[in-house]
């Protein structure tokens, strides 16, 4: 390797020393609070429900209902569920602890790919650590190219677009600005299809009894945002297919749904907690599988929504057996896949 600081020889000595040449790989996923108190949800749902590209109506309307009515209420109703997920061991939400894990089996395989040349490390859109101060780090580090990841399998502009807008605001006040790529979503990535195949046959292997139907469960958004060009939804309808392919299963035996629904307008169809009472009721399917392929990790989302809200509507719909196929989280063959997306987005920079 070069050397990596300023020629002494060639600077002046009065020279700041700098460090260069390195290339950075920052992963980034949506955000934790700090903690489950009032202050920690409430700072974290205020950077979270603030953001335009989450809610996009008129601040004026938008605003006072967040901060009079909204902030003063919903920490205490978060708070309690993030309680009930927390890792209290380390003193963290289950995304961090993931997330955390992720990113060191992600450094592990990519120094073993390129050695001392790669910086890997992480960062959330909202909450700690922020995307500015990971970013400042790597400059620091010598990093002069970074590679930005949000893990979103699918494209939103409510998660993978505002990651990058925040990613972009970063870059914004430094001095010696380092060239940037992001990496574009990967729903249909072979890999990160068979890694969720994988995951749902050990899950099946597993059961004394083969559920009657895999119903794959992804955070929702206004329809709305379809309409106006979003392609979310047609690419997790397009996960779904490959992963029924893939599976070599028939359309009874998996299906699409859409959970998280916020604020009175509609969104994306079928709602996954209406669905899965549907199921129940109407088909008769009282054994059913869920998994979530939008999420690159397990968070507030599927621990607590799918694992307990979810459940508690199927079982009282007349629901009988309910698994829950956990995210792929740090998974070897899913670490596979994330690592080959990787350095697929590293050609140019390192070979």
């Amino acid at each position: 390797m070069p050397d990596l600081t300023t020629p002494s020889d060639h600077a002046p000595s009065d020279h700041p020393k700098v460090t260069f040449g390195k290339v950075g790989i920052l992963l980034a996923n949506l955000g934790t609070p700090d903690n489950y108190d009032y202050w920690s949800m409430r700072r974290y749902l205020n950077e979270f429900l603030s953001d335009k590209r989450v809610i996009d109506y008129s601040p004026w309307i938008w605003q006072p209902l967040l901060q009079l009515i909204i902030l003063t209420k919903r920490p205490f109703s978060s708070g309690a569920a993030y309680k009930s997920i927390w890792n209290e061991d380390k003193g963290e939400s289950p995304l961090m602890t993931i997330t955390k894990d992720q990113t060191a089996k992600m450094k592990a395989l990519m120094e073993a790919r390129y050695g001392d040349q790669v910086v890997v490390d992480f960062c959330m859109r909202y909450g700690n650590p922020s995307t500015k101060s990971k970013v400042d780090e790597l400059v620091a580090q010598g990093c002069t190219k970074i590679l930005f990841f949000p893990l979103y399998p699918q494209y939103a502009g409510a998660t993978s677009a505002t990651a990058c807008d925040e990613f972009f605001r970063a870059l914004q006040n430094i001095k010696w600005q380092p060239i940037a790529r992001t990496v574009e979503p990967y729903f249909e990535n072979p890999l990160y299809i068979e890694a969720l195949a994988q995951s749902i046959e050990r899950a099946y292997g597993e059961l004394e009894k083969r559920p009657d139907i895999l119903v794959c469960s992804y955070h929702g958004v206004p329809r709305r945002y379809l309409m106006e060009g979003d392609p979310y939804h047609c690419q997790c309808q397009k996960t779904t297919r490959l992963l029924k392919e893939r599976l070599g299963w028939d359309d009874t035996e998996i299906t699409t749904t859409f959970q998280s629904r916020f604020g009175p307008e509609e969104w994306l169809k079928p709602y996954t907690v209406e669905e899965v009472a549907r199921l129940a009721e109407e088909d008769g399917k009282k054994n059913i599988a869920v998994c979530a392929p939008a999420f690159s990790a397990d968070c507030i989302e599927t621990l607590e929504e799918i694992n307990e809200e979810i459940k508690e509507s199927f079982e009282e719909a007349g629901g009988e057996e309910f698994t829950y196929i956990p995210c792929l989280n740090d998974d070897d063959a899913h670490m596979k896949a994330l690592a080959a997306v990787v350095e697929e987005n590293l050609k140019g920079w390192l070979d």
